[in-house]
């Protein structure tokens, strides 16, 4: 896997000025030293750190907690609200995939009864 550590510093320092966060505040609210903020910050030194670091300082942006871990890799980040998932939590997955059908499933009665409603019973609008 391509890590863009450039991409990672590009994004906390985007999100940081949005949020007017200084350095010590997301140090704070994260758990993440300061030291280790200002190196993603500033992309001075390349080189792993853990799921649990990107995470942590994900969450402490207001950000999906794997959202910096998909910039690092160059994928697009899941948004906030999404679930959190394990590569074989297949069941958690299926449940999830349940529920956003079900949603889908009730808009679509909805539209479709407000179709029939602007409509006579032979197709056309009534008026």
């Amino acid at each position: 896997m391509t890590e863009d550590w450039a991409a990672v510093a590009r994004a906390i320092n985007q999100r940081t000025s949005e949020l007017g966060m200084r350095q010590r505040e997301l140090s704070r609210r994260s758990h993440v030293s300061q030291a280790t903020v200002r190196e993603l910050q500033r992309n001075t030194v390349q080189r792993r750190r853990s799921a649990r670091t990107l995470e942590a300082l994900s969450l402490a942006l207001g950000w999906h907690p794997e959202h910096l871990l998909a910039v690092l890799g160059g994928r697009e980040p899941p948004l906030a609200g999404e679930p959190v998932f394990k590569e074989d939590d297949v069941p958690s997955r299926l449940s999830a995939i349940e529920r956003q059908l079900g949603q889908i499933t009730r808009q679509l009665d909805e539209m479709n009864a407000r179709l029939r409603a602007g409509t006579g019973s032979d197709g056309e609008r009534a008026g």
